[in-house]
């Protein structure tokens, strides 16, 4: 009975989102399904640790997600957002949606998920490609039973702590930067009010395949073509032997530019 009231209640709520841009960002959202165990602790996920694998539809159809990582050999980002029809995460797809060719470049792809379903998903596509005037080109995962926002902590405090009493929770803006090899190389996690900075997300990656690469790491900062600081576990001699002239402000403080 209750699957049937939500499934009544959705359009209307959808409608109501769409007028109360101020009001939606907050709204609640569909509860959890009660066969999967929210009462045990997820799995804690560390950079480097390989991204747990699941199953999920999307509005381009069915994924298997290590497979979606592996099949083109490329980086991912998965970043989730707290609803479909809300202002904020309007401009955030809309915006990642105009960024694919530079993600591309990077040879990485991306992919969104909210705990909305695939049929809200083709529905508020209209609505991005209405306002962008572009069409919406990546995936968005249909987490409407919550288990991959709950696995990757995608949630907030107070929503983890109702999760045994089968309480309706709220996801946050999470991202994850995940290489070829499955392994996470970078999380970054905002609240629902606040956007995330997608040149951030897009140094950031660049950042990793350039320490990947070189061997190196970023300052502060840091853009390509910008100074890179050699690693203190390398000798002057082998950092003139690898990279050539250099500046040391300290011995533990050296910087050096590229030569791609």
């Amino acid at each position: 009975m209750l699957s049937r009231l939500s499934s009544s209640i959705a359009p209307a709520a959808s409608r109501l989102l769409r007028v109360s841009s101020v009001q939606a960002q907050y709204l609640p959202f569909r509860r959890f399904n009660s066969s999967f165990d929210f009462t045990k602790d997820p799995p804690i996920i560390r950079i480097n640790s390989i991204a747990p694998n699941f199953n999920a539809t999307t509005n381009e159809g069915a994924i298997d997600f290590h497979d979606f990582i592996t099949k083109s050999n490329s980086w991912v980002i998965l970043f989730s957002h707290p609803a479909d029809f809300t202002p904020v995460c309007t401009t955030e797809l809309n915006e990642f949606n105009s960024l694919l060719s530079q993600f591309g470049e990077k040879n990485a792809k991306l992919i969104a998920l909210s705990t909305d379903d695939v049929k809200s998903h083709l529905e508020w596509i209209k609505d991005l490609e209405e306002i962008s005037k572009k069409k919406f080109q990546f995936p968005i995962i249909d987490d409407s039973d919550k288990k991959i926002s709950y696995v990757y902590n995608m949630i907030d405090q107070e929503s983890f702590e109702n999760l045994p009493t089968n309480t309706i929770v709220q996801t946050i803006r999470s991202v994850y930067i995940i290489d070829p090899s499955k392994k996470i190389r970078a999380i970054i996690t905002y609240p629902p009010s606040v956007g995330r900075n997608t040149s951030e997300v897009l140094r950031a990656l660049e950042a990793l395949q350039t320490t990947d690469k070189f061997g190196v790491a970023t300052p502060v900062n840091w853009q390509k073509g910008q100074k890179v600081i050699i690693p203190p576990t390398l000798s002057d001699a082998d950092a003139k032997k690898k990279f050539g002239d250099f500046t040391a402000v300290k011995p533990y403080l050296r910087y050096t530019n590229l030569k791609e």
